[in-house]
């Protein structure tokens, strides 16, 4: 599901708000979620979960799988997510029938 699509449905259920009010609203969570990685910190949501930063070593004996040769590769950051228990029983109420 694309952004577009969020407000639609955002809009047939709260008709009252305005479609630029509802992408301020979705744009103003996107930003301080991902202000807060990249100022190190973690993003909850109770309903959904945890958005984090997990650091990668950097690797000085890599190989390229291609070619064989050895590479480095840098040290980086990538983002986590842990799902909520709630959202977890959602997806796996199917498998609980």
């Amino acid at each position: 599901m694309v952004k577009s699509e969020i407000i639609k449905k955002l809009k047939a259920k709260y008709p009252n708000l305005s479609q630029l009010q509802l992408q301020s609203i979705l744009d103003i969570i996107f930003d301080t979620i991902a202000n807060n990685l990249v100022n190190n910190k973690d993003a909850e949501i109770k309903l959904l979960g945890n958005f984090s930063i997990k650091k990668i070593k950097e690797k000085k004996h890599a190989r390229n799988p291609k070619t064989g040769e050895k590479i480095y590769i840098p040290a980086k950051k990538k983002i986590a997510f842990k799902m909520s228990k709630h959202l977890k029983g959602e997806i796996n109420q199917q498998y609980e029938k």
